[in-house]
């Protein structure tokens, strides 16, 4: 694909509000991208996948060679993170430049309270978090070795294409 995808993403708590904001840049064009943040759900530092985690060394980390560092999926970044529902398509669709912007508020009681359901634990700890933005166009041809299939979205909907770590500023 040649895409280098850049950006940010900034995590703001003020009060009873969790405001999450992501801007990325030079992603696939014209392609939805899925974004959440990974983790441990028993209280493990996640780390961002590297190369290294690449088992199968067909030159992509997918997202089941993500998860001994990164954790599992749990909060989505789409239209309504606190009811945690990931396979949806109400994520961001980038532009015909690749780039594309997210800003949600999020009531924290509410994400506080399916997390809890979730994850037997009410404290979202984003410092121990991580930050996937996924997604490559449907036209561009994957290895049969790529994994990561969710539901009736497949490996195109859910490889990684950046990643980082959550750090408190």
């Amino acid at each position: 694909m040649g895409t280098h995808p850049t950006g940010e993403a900034t995590f703001t708590i003020d009060g009873d509000t969790l405001t999450v904001e992501i801007t990325m840049d030079h992603t696939s064009p014209n392609t939805q991208h899925w974004m959440h943040f990974h983790g441990f759900p028993d209280g493990k530092d996640a780390k961002p996948a590297t190369a290294a985690q690449d088992i199968n060394h067909d030159g992509y980390v997918d997202l089941p060679e993500t998860e001994p560092v990164s954790g599992t999926t749990m909060v989505p970044f789409n239209d309504a993170p606190e009811k945690m529902d990931i396979p949806t398509d109400t994520y961001p669709t980038s532009d015909a430049d690749g780039h594309f912007h997210y800003k949600k508020a999020v009531p924290l009681a509410e994400i506080s309270k399916k997390f809890k359901e979730v994850f037997n634990d009410d404290e979202l700890h984003l410092e121990k978090r991580v930050v996937y933005i996924h997604g490559v166009p449907e036209s561009m041809d994957l290895p049969d070795t790529i994994q990561g299939a969710v539901g009736k979205y497949d490996q195109h909907t859910t490889l990684p294409i950046a990643v980082g770590k959550i750090v408190e500023a």
